[in-house]
């Protein structure tokens, strides 16, 4: 998960490497001649790392214009904590200077999502960046319908 605006940059440039890289191979393995199929499985690896990236780099964008996912069960509160922070533009440093704790304790925090946190603790941190949560509680069955 892309969590701070250097690596959102850093990711974009490697977008663009990648793309080269297999435009590049890919004439390589054709001149070496190799059949389409071949060609294709033996990109697959380089492939799929770059769409992962694409879906992190697409999901950064997605969370700094404030469209967030819903969270269920609270399985997805860490993540959720981390595009907050994203989207109302804190850094890590910013957020820890907030809480009174270093950055490398935010960092540390936001690389397990939060998970093992105490509801205290989610709670200063939603009060830190001035987040509002609204919980409703239904059925299962209710979601799944």
């Amino acid at each position: 998960m892309i969590k701070t605006e250097t690596a959102y940059k850093k990711s974009l440039e490697k977008l663009q490497e990648d793309k080269l890289f297999i435009r590049d191979q890919k004439k390589v393995l054709e001149d070496m001649g190799l059949t389409g199929e071949q060609v294709e499985k033996a990109l697959q690896p380089s492939i799929t790392f770059h769409e992962q990236l694409k879906e992190e780099v697409v999901y950064y964008e997605r969370i700094r214009r404030g469209e967030f996912e819903p969270i269920i069960n609270l399985h997805n509160l860490g993540k959720s904590l981390i595009a907050y922070r994203i989207y109302v533009g804190l850094s890590q440093q910013e957020l820890a200077d907030r809480l009174g704790v270093s950055a490398s304790q935010v960092s540390r925090d936001e690389r397990n999502e939060y998970y093992g946190a105490t509801l205290e603790r989610v709670q200063e941190v939603m009060e830190a960046m001035r987040m509002v949560a609204k919980m409703e509680i239904q059925s299962e069955d209710l979601l799944l319908a």
